[in-house]
């Protein structure tokens, strides 16, 4: 009897990834659907990745490797090669990386056997930070509802979700339109996704979680990903790459007509990650990057700028004009609400970003924030700036901050002005006042000193990263925004005991590293509780009782 064909090949590309390669598979092989082929694609690796491969093909018979004569730097080649020898009629594919949920074929796969019209299927995307486990959906907005979409013109939203990962193929579908992921480029997920889009009859979305990506931020350099490696000026241009390939293919395809939704994504999504990191780049990095994306800048729609929100525009325009201090400035303040440091006022009450009213006409209409309304917003949703100018280590477990509150809209008088920082690690936080005094109109100064022993700990202890905030309260309104940190100075260490010495811990203060800068305080369980750490779990559960039954557990545990 001649052997089952499989339901769905499912491809795991490769590349001296021998330790991760495991999970991925064994992911597939919890898949509720059993009747699959799984490919191990393999770029030609020169770790111990061929004998983790075979060893895995060994144990299951499903399970097929299949190693490239020579490494061919990117996905494409792994994945093309896959394609030519799976035997399902139904395709998937997954890095190496990354993972299935277990229902994940079962649900793509139900929805294409329901309708033959339908090319592909996609689901959500969850988002695992390996260094916190935090968990996030990619582009939530997109999967709320199970909807089935024929042509892309219907529905052009999607091609901010630009996986090809998350999605399940009909075979006869990538054969009939010769579609393969291009050689040769980086960013090929992109090119793929806009042609699978554009050349389906129809796709179906569905809002459960189909693929599990792990997303590792602060990785070793040499192990950085594509999408890792945003300080690299080559990284820009293969981005450009990618979106003039993709703008070449919607002429040839007779899908103009979404180009401007295709020029909003790209502003929104590729342009913003490189625009979100300008704090931590050099003058010089900025004008390399301005040169490379400046011409291509030209050729977008001008109604996908009109489409992006205001502090996004306001900086692509500051790297425009060679005001690159202002842009890193106003980098910080993307999707955040937090001010500018000053602005401008034309004859005609127009008010511009910075410190000069633009004399380019092109400048004006992109810098100008009058919208804003910062002068006669209500006082809760004023527009402020709150920037730590030093930061200085003082006796025991206290730190100095200088701090300095900018308020272009001049909603706050000129006099001394109480502001509050808050600073809470669990359910009850530590609140410390301080005045700001007036230096000019729309520019304040303090400082302030925190004790961070005086912060209230549970008393089975806190691990974890927490952001001050600084609070002013007028009018019986409360203003909360968040501390911008200088983003050159050394984290600052301390070790703490809390709770009479019980809970000893080691306290960090230092920038973010990322976004907007914030100043943030983590703390790590040290001594006896980084002792009792795998045990705290039950000792949170018994912590009510008081202090001194906690603390005989804790020291019970870490002998």
């Amino acid at each position: 009897m001649a052997p089952t064909a499989p339901d769905v090949t499912v491809t795991v590309i490769v590349y001296n990834d021998a330790e991760r390669l495991p999970r991925a598979v064994e992911s597939l092989r919890r898949q509720t659907l059993r009747n699959i082929e799984i490919i191990i694609s393999d770029d030609h690796s020169t770790d111990d990745t061929p004998e983790v491969a075979r060893a895995l093909a060994a144990r299951d018979e499903r399970i097929v490797y299949n190693r490239l004569p020579q490494n061919s730097g990117g996905c494409s080649r792994p994945r093309n090669s896959a394609i030519e020898i799976a035997k399902a009629p139904y395709l998937m594919f997954l890095d190496s990386d990354d993972e299935l949920p277990e229902r994940a074929l079962e649900l793509l796969l139900d929805e294409l056997r329901s309708d033959d019209t339908v090319d592909f299927a996609m689901g959500g995307v969850e988002r695992v930070r390996t260094d916190t486990g935090s968990v996030s959906a990619w582009h939530p907005h997109l999967f709320t509802k199970k909807q089935t979409v024929r042509g892309i013109e219907h529905h052009p939203g999607v091609l901010f979700e630009h996986l090809s990962t998350n999605k399940m193929y009909r075979r006869e579908f990538i054969d009939r339109h010769a579609l393969r992921f291009p050689e040769g480029i980086h960013y090929e997920d992109q090119l793929f996704s806009a042609q699978a889009y554009c050349l389906a009859r129809a796709f179906t979305i569905v809002p459960d979680p189909v693929y599990r990506w792990y997303i590792s931020p602060y990785e070793a350099v040499g192990a950085l990903s594509i999408s890792n490696q945003r300080h690299r000026i080559e990284n820009v241009r293969d981005r450009i790459n990618v979106a003039r390939l993709i703008d070449d293919f919607l002429v040839e395809s007779g899908h103009q007509a979404i180009k401007a939704d295709k020029d909003f994504k790209f502003l929104k999504h590729d342009l913003r990650m490189y625009t979100g990191d300008l704090p931590y780049r050099s003058h010089d990095w900025i004008k390399q990057f301005a040169d490379e994306i400046g011409p291509y800048l030209e050729t977008l729609a001008p109604e996908a700028f009109r489409r992006l929100p205001r502090d996004q525009r306001v900086v692509i325009q500051l790297v425009r004009d060679g005001r690159y201090e202002e842009a890193q400035s106003a980098s910080r303040g993307m999707s955040r609400e937090v001010a500018p440091r000053e602005v401008t006022e034309d004859g005609t009450g127009r008010v511009y970003w910075g410190s000069v009213v633009p004399a380019d006409p092109e400048s004006a209409r992109e810098l100008e924030v009058s919208d804003l309304d910062l002068r006669t917003r209500p006082f809760k949703n004023a527009l402020l700036r709150h920037e730590i100018t030093r930061i200085e280590p003082e006796s025991g477990s206290r730190i100095t901050l200088d701090v300095r509150t900018y308020d272009p809209g001049n909603q706050l008088p000129m006099a001394p002005v109480v502001a509050t920082i808050h600073l809470a690690p669990a359910t009850k936080r530590l609140s410390v006042s301080f005045r700001l005094d007036p230096v000019r109109p729309g520019l304040f100064e303090g400082t302030v000193t925190l004790d961070l022993s005086s912060v209230p700990l549970p008393p089975h202890g806190f691990a974890g990263v927490r952001h001050p905030v600084l609070a002013i309260t007028q009018h019986r309104q409360h203003n909360t925004g968040l501390l911008l940190a200088p983003l050159d100075f050394p984290a600052l260490s301390k070790r703490i005991a809390y709770h009479r010495g019980v809970a000893e811990h080691t306290v960090t203060v230092e920038p973010e590293g990322h976004g907007a800068g914030r100043i943030q305080v983590r703390w790590e369980r040290a001594g006896l509780l980084a002792k009792a750490e795998p045990h705290l779990p039950t000792l949170a559960r018994v912590a009510g009782p008081g202090l001194r039954k906690v603390s005989g557990l804790v020291r019970g545990l870490a002998k």
